[in-house]
């Protein structure tokens, strides 16, 4: 793990946690703090691992990926395709702009699946990679948010 992956913290929490309400029947936050499923389980786990700094723990058709302050389970999907909805998510902020142009720079290197470039917008710097088998990952800072915008961020 590189110093800038052991800044990240985990975004977008409240729209995962509704996302599985309302898709997984019985889920609730009390079950794990995050969920996932993979196609290649193997796969996706070491894209946390070598991509975003994660550790993992391998048991038969489960890895249990951590970071400070939460979980991520990733399921084997056995007998059905993971479909994931257009533009559902998952983000990891980083402390500055500069950041994240070295992640993209490393992403890009690495061969990693980069859908959108690097931009700015109001609500910061941001760009979009896919780990295997789909999901979408946001890379973001709110450094540079305008002032407006980072007002109203928790």
């Amino acid at each position: 793990m590189n110093d800038i992956a052991a800044t990240m913290k985990l975004n977008h929490p409240l729209h995962l946690i509704q996302h599985f309400k309302d898709t997984v029947p019985g889920f609730s936050e009390v079950m794990v703090d995050r969920l996932e499923w993979a196609n290649d389980i193997t796969a996706t786990t070491r894209f946390f691992e070598q991509q975003l700094g994660c550790t993992a723990a391998l048991y038969p058709g489960i890895s249990m990926i951590k970071r400070p302050g939460f979980d991520i389970v990733i399921e084997q999907a056995d007998g059905f395709e993971v479909n994931w909805p257009h533009n559902f998510h998952i983000g990891f902020e980083l402390a500055t702009a500069a950041d994240v142009h070295v992640l993209h720079d490393r992403f890009k290197a690495d061969g990693i699946d980069i859908p959108t470039e690097i931009h700015r917008s109001k609500r910061g710097t941001r760009f979009f990679c896919a780990a295997p088998g789909g999901l979408l990952v946001e890379i973001n800072t709110r450094a540079d948010a305008d002032a407006a915008v980072r007002a109203t961020f928790v």
